[in-house]
């Protein structure tokens, strides 16, 4: 979730961020690899599909064969952590709240559609919601994986190198979060090297913020390929997702970010020290004005509007006279915020009045098509909101294997946490 459209954004001001795979042969070979495992689950059990054909039992095959095609691709040195959304913070549940009665409302209407179009309609549909910490799917899921775990650390030497972390549904916090939170404490203790590469596996927004706080100078996310047409929104094609080659994936530079912001701003004449890091946090800290998954965004801030170019152009205008930087030590200057906040407010009635004009151009456009008649000249297309959200590695069999040997132990293994090496 996080930010809308921010990926695409950021691919259209910095083309050079994507950095297309090219085969399996020649693996990234990153010190650390990080799964944000809820993306890899919704793509794997339905991937935004209306309705849905598969067993349980086929998704977790799925899942299984994804992960071990990304792990494949990468082939992690030290790390492979891997970690599953456990319970919410308070601050989140009333948007995973709203979405959740969304997605059943639509399955709703998908099955209604269906009914009148002569379709067959699965009577026992699956319900992404299950998807959800504490839910019976999830401990089940939980139970497989952590058996394959052990079953890929006894045969397959790519999982034998790095050290393999299992964060299941029964651990607090959200996925991306938990990951982070692993990387802050191991920076915090005595063994940690610098210049570590860091690869994170991950759909969201929000992963792009989380990187970049991180300060690490050396991070990548990894994502499959995605068209920006009118119809996927953003989102992996099919086939991407049932072929989970390397071709069909990218590596979102955050490194290489890390340099344009700091080419980008670095332009500016200030009368303070110059710090690229600082640079960094105040970038995040403005595009989670634009959008985030905690607080509600400022209403008149939308990045089809171009909020974001507007926030940078005030940013870079007002930055010689604040003094300093509006986040330091990661604390918020509030004086400093608050004269990026009254440039913005001195903008607020140029956009409420154009949106306005927008809206009475739709409507008059609706009217004029409810008439018969389209009218004369055309008019502009107010776009919708969206969001930024096998190669015989393992035979049938074999995945099969997974499945019915976790059956069989699923009483001696429910209560573990962690699986490692």
């Amino acid at each position: 979730m996080g930010i809308p459209k921010f990926y695409r954004w950021l691919s259209e001001r910095y083309p050079l961020l994507n950095q297309k795979l090219e085969t399996t042969d020649h693996p990234v070979y990153m010190d650390n690899l990080y799964l944000d495992m809820n993306g890899i689950i919704h793509n794997c059990s339905h991937a935004n599909q209306a309705q849905v054909d598969l067993t349980e039992d086929e998704m977790m095959l799925k899942t299984f064969k994804y992960i071990e095609a990304i792990v494949r691709i990468v082939k992690p040195q030290k790390t492979l952590f891997m970690a599953i959304d456990g319970v919410a913070p308070r601050a989140k549940m009333n948007q995973q709240r709203s979405r959740r009665f969304k997605s059943a409302k639509e399955r709703e209407k998908a099955e209604e559609e269906a009914y009148q179009q002569g379709r067959p309609v699965n009577p026992d549909p699956f319900d992404s919601n299950c998807i959800t910490p504490g839910t019976c799917f999830m401990e089940n899921l939980g139970h497989h994986l952590r058996f394959f775990i052990r079953s890929k650390i006894q045969t397959d030497p790519i999982w034998q190198k790095p050290i393999v972390i299992f964060s299941g549904h029964e651990v607090p916090g959200e996925g991306e979060h938990k990951i982070m939170e692993h990387i802050r404490l191991k920076m915090c203790s005595g063994d940690w090297e610098p210049n570590q590469r860091h690869c994170l596996y991950g759909l969201d927004a929000d992963l792009i913020m989380l990187s970049l706080v991180s300060h690490e100078p050396h991070f990548a996310l990894l994502r499959e390929v995605v068209d920006f047409g009118k119809e996927s929104k953003g989102h992996p094609s099919r086939e991407v997702l049932e072929n989970p080659l390397a071709q069909n994936f990218i590596l979102f530079q955050i490194g290489l970010m890390r340099e344009c912001l700091e080419l980008e701003f670095g332009t500016v004449k200030i009368p303070f020290p110059f710090d690229a890091e600082r640079i960094i946090d105040d970038f995040v800290f403005m595009c989670m004005l634009v959008g985030n998954d905690f607080l509600p965004p400022l209403p008149t801030l939308d990045i089809n509007e171009g909020a974001l170019d507007t926030l940078f152009s005030i940013y870079r205008r007002i930055l010689p006279h604040m003094g300093g930087y509006i986040v330091e030590d990661a604390k918020l200057n509030r004086r400093r915020a608050e004269m990026l906040f009254k440039e913005l407010g001195s903008l607020e009635e140029d956009v409420l009045i154009e949106r306005a004009k927008d809206a009475e151009f739709m409507e008059q456009k609706r009217l004029r098509n409810q008439g018969g008649g389209y009218g004369r000249g055309g008019g502009r297309e107010v776009g919708g909101r969206g969001s930024d959200r096998d190669s015989g590695m393992i035979g049938g069999n074999g995945l099969d294997m997974f499945v019915r040997a976790g059956n069989s132990n699923s009483n001696n293994n429910s209560n573990n946490n962690n699986a490692s090496r």
